[in-house]
């Protein structure tokens, strides 16, 4: 196979809100690449629905987000980090708009202002949106800038595959990152990009798990790829399961936003009982690892394979101007959410934990930073409250890019080696690879999903290692696909999850185990840290 080196200034890994926002800051400072598995628009962010939180009203205050942030994040919060990126969200949101954004508006007296919705765990509407299509146009404004600017290449179709280290490569001297290896989906070329500062905004890892609303590219390469390079990574146990995706045979992954609970959607069984009364003050606005748990028991005790979210009390048209891509989607699967409730079912949905960073998104391991879901900022602790995800991304892109054009690395002398794949061929390799695939996520979903026991954890990290010996061997043995390194980075990141969930000896946020069903104080803001031996 041929190898393709290609030299940049910056490498920014991903190109959801995070990337994209990096990669214009430093833009100026010299050249960048863009390195994304599918086309640029082919993110996390361009599939988000509900909207950015952040203050914007006077009837708002800084106060009251962060005390919704840390009410959320069951203690684990870092509050400095919250009271910070609160702090910063006005000035990100302005710049977001300055670029091209546009926001949702209402008339309020004769004058435009901002329609500000409300979801879970927030006690006030600060969430600015664009429809429900929020991710699609921020992408849209974002790629548009992006296309304008010479310093940038975009790299479509294109998968990393491992970060290179001078440790890897040898060297004495600090282990750094200098370069990372691609391949090239369109050629099946293994290209090398170097460059002195990487930046990873890769996303989650959603696909892990059978259910997710995630697209089929949120598979942990980011988390994967740093804990194999040594980077230390921080609270997988948390995984946010969002309460209601739409629950149909055909439909794929499809989110109903939270959005629709904060207009006033109720949760009900297939009876029609309210369930969430009882369950929290907030009841169906309640934050979203109490729902998916109410929802989660709820369809155990009736042993349906569904809940119900009814929002037909509210005016049709209403419905559809406020929610038009969940009306046209849901209406496409047989539903008018104007005249029934949606089937819902939680899924897998956001990582609150991932590759642990400093202030400024740097990593433990030098010339690598991540940004966006692929990071733990210490913003979500052990729960992320909703729509904060966006605000971070903005925040943290705009500090890392800062703090890498005012601390350029000292140069290395190293030269980067070629790529060497297996030559092997085997019919069979792909049914392996797809059998795989359908184990792993069957058994997170079974194993480590919304409620835990430590002998489902056990049983889980016992099969997650049985397939990982397999899939090494592919990967040594054969020359390499994206489904391959997919299915690899899926099963590091499976495992971090599981170890993960095992050493934490508590019920807390997002973790909840049936073998510690209580929170226990001497753990609250202790994080879960794993490293590479």
């Amino acid at each position: 196979m041929a190898d393709s080196s290609r030299q940049f200034d910056f490498l920014v890994l991903g190109s959801g809100i995070a990337g994209l926002t990096f990669a214009l800051k430093v833009a100026h400072a010299g050249s960048v690449a863009i390195i994304t598995k599918k086309n640029r628009a082919e993110s996390n962010t361009n599939y988000a629905q509900g909207g950015i939180a952040a203050v914007t009203s006077e009837e708002d205050s800084f106060e009251s987000h962060v005390s919704d942030t840390l009410d959320a994040g069951g203690e684990l919060c870092n509050e400095a980090v919250v009271r910070g990126i609160v702090e910063e969200g006005p000035a990100r949101i302005k710049e977001l708009i300055q670029l091209g954004m546009k926001f949702s508006e209402r008339e309020n007296r004769g004058h435009l202002e901002l329609d500000l919705g409300r979801e879970g765990g927030h006690s006030n509407r600060r969430i600015l949106h664009a429809k429900d299509v929020t991710g699609r146009e921020i992408e849209r404004a974002l790629l548009a800038a992006i296309a304008a600017h010479e310093n940038i290449t975009v790299f479509e179709n294109h998968l990393a595959i491992d970060l290179i280290t001078t440790a890897k490569l040898g060297q004495a001297q600090e282990n750094r990152c200098v370069g990372v290896y691609v391949l090239n989906n369109q050629t099946g070329e293994v290209e090398t990009f170097s460059a002195p500062r990487i930046t990873l905004a890769t996303g989650g890892c959603g696909k892990v798990y059978l259910y997710t609303s995630n697209p089929d590219i949120a598979t942990g390469d980011g988390v994967a790829m740093a804990y194999r390079a040594g980077a230390t990574i921080a609270n997988m146990e948390f995984i946010q399961f969002h309460p209601t995706c739409l629950y149909h045979p055909e439909a794929k992954s499809f989110l109903i936003s939270e959005a629709v609970r904060g207009e006033g959607g109720v949760l009900a069984n297939l009876r029609g009982e309210r369930f969430m009364e009882g369950v929290h003050p907030l009841e169906s606005l309640a934050p979203r690892d109490v729902v998916a748990r109410a929802i989660d028991r709820e369809m155990k005790r009736s042993g349906d394979d569904h809940a119900l979210l009814d929002i037909t009390h509210k005016p049709a048209r209403f419905l559809m101007d406020r929610f038009p891509n969940i009306y046209k989607t849901c209406l496409s699967y047989g539903v008018d959410i104007t005249k029934e409730p949606i089937p819902v079912v939680p899924a897998a949905h956001y990582q609150c934990g991932g590759v642990r960073v400093g202030r400024h998104g740097e990593t433990d391991l030098a010339g690598l930073y991540a940004i966006g879901e692929v990071a733990c900022t210490g913003l979500h602790g052990a729960n992320r409250l909703a729509s904060n995800s966006l605000l971070e991304a903005l925040v943290y892109a705009r500090r890392a890019a800062g703090h890498e054009l005012e601390h350029p690395p000292e140069p290395v002398a190293v030269e980067l080696p070629k790529w060497h794949s297996g030559s092997a061929t085997d019919p069979d390799e792909m049914v392996v690879v797809s059998h795989n695939w359908d184990e792993l996520r069957r058994l997170m979903w079974d194993y480590v999903g919304v409620v835990r026991t430590d002998k489902r954890l056990k049983r889980a990290l016992a099969r997650v290692r049985n397939l990982q010996e397999e899939i090494q061997a592919y990967y040594w043995d054969f020359t390499v696909t994206s489904d391959l390194l997919e299915l690899r980075n899926l099963a590091t990141v499976a495992e971090l999850i599981v170890r993960s969930a095992l050493e934490r000896r508590e019920s807390r946020g997002l973790h909840y185990t049936l073998d510690y069903p209580e929170p226990v104080d001497s753990l609250a803001r202790q994080d879960t840290l794993l490293r590479c031996e």
